[in-house]
Formats: structure tokens, C-alpha cells, sequence
């Protein structure tokens, strides 16, 4: 739980610059680390093919993909393969400057969770399930949550239990950023 707690109050303070780079990188680089999970669950991560440029730690954006596509192949109903999808879109709406916000989304077929439990989910420490049925430490969507507030964007959700969850967070768009292909 310590080293939790180190690993929580070091994002952004031991955090890289944030800079104009192609998020997709940040996602291949976590879909490599997860590479074991992927195997052993026989999990099928599908990625949008041209992600965006957004303004980024890249260091801290991997970790974030790598927490939230872990959880999806992580939290998942015994006998069921994961399928995880990553995508982005831009989204204008209201903004007058005719700026936007990328809003990423990583979709899961896993167990779900039940709306009463969308803000406990991102406190520290905070577990829906006890140790004996999946591992961890209760601080991953906690620090999911601090990397995206760093970056000036939000983290949500959407989920049905029993059949999965979109996790989804916004980013600042930058301007005329081409798309990474």
C-alpha cells in the first residue's frame, strides 16, 4: 500500500513536460507492457487506426492506457475473453473558439459497474471487490484520474453491469495537430 501511495503523489510532480505528441504511441507502448496479460487472458485489443496528436506526457499517457486496458482485461466474468476497443473522436460542441477536446474511450465486455458506484470508483484505496476475487490496490483509477486532470481533461464512465464498461477522458485538443496514422 506504501508503494501505492508513492506511485499516487508522484504523478505530475515527477511527470515529464507535456508537449504535442502522437497519443497512439502512448497507447501501442502500453499495449506492449501489457503483452503478458494479453496473452494469458487471450484478450483481442482493438485500436483505432489514426489516433490524434494531443498535448501529453507521454510517459504518464502510457501509464494511463496501461491501467485502463488493464483493468479491462483484469476485471472480466470467469470464462470470457476480453475484447477491448481504444478510440478517439474530437468533440466541438459548445466550444465558440471553434477549439474541442479529444474525448478517448476504451470499451470492455467485462463485469461492469453499477451506476451508484461511478464516483467511489476513482477514490483512493476504493475497491468493489474484495483481494480473493481480482488483485490490486484500489489506487489505479485514482491515478488514471490525477495523469487526466494534469493534462486540463476529465475521466467517466459508462457501464451496464454484467456486460462491461466505457471508460472515457478528454483531452484538450490541439490546434491543427494532424492525425498520427
Amino acid at each position: 500500500m506504501i508503494s501505492a501511495l508513492l506511485d499516487y503523489s508522484r504523478v505530475g510532480r515527477k511527470g515529464g513536460a507535456i508537449v504535442p505528441a502522437p497519443v497512439g504511441l502512448a497507447v501501442a507502448h502500453a499495449i506492449d507492457n501489457l503483452g503478458a496479460a494479453l496473452e494469458e487472458s487471450g484478450a483481442t485489443v482493438t485500436v483505432q487506426e489514426a489516433m490524434p496528436v494531443a498535448r501529453i506526457d507521454e510517459a504518464e499517457m502510457t501509464r494511463l492506457f496501461q491501467n485502463l486496458i488493464g483493468n479491462a482485461i483484469k476485471y472480466q466474468p470467469p470464462g470470457r475473453k476480453p475484447v477491448v476497443s481504444v478510440t478517439a473522436a474530437l468533440e466541438t460542441a459548445g466550444m465558440p473558439d471553434g477549439t474541442g477536446n479529444w474525448v478517448f474511450s476504451i470499451a470492455d465486455n467485462g463485469i461492469g459497474i453499477a451506476e451508484q458506484d461511478f464516483g467511489r470508483i476513482f477514490g483512493i484505496f476504493q475497491r468493489l471487490h474484495g483481494q480473493d476475487q481480482y488483485e490490486g490496490t484500489g489506487i489505479g483509477l485514482s491515478i488514471c484520474q490525477k495523469i487526466v486532470e494534469r493534462h486540463g481533461g476529465r475521466i467517466w464512465l459508462d457501464s451496464v453491469p454484467g456486460e462491461g464498461s466505457i471508460f472515457k477522458f478528454s483531452l484538450p485538443a490541439v490546434e491543427e495537430a494532424p492525425a498520427e496514422g
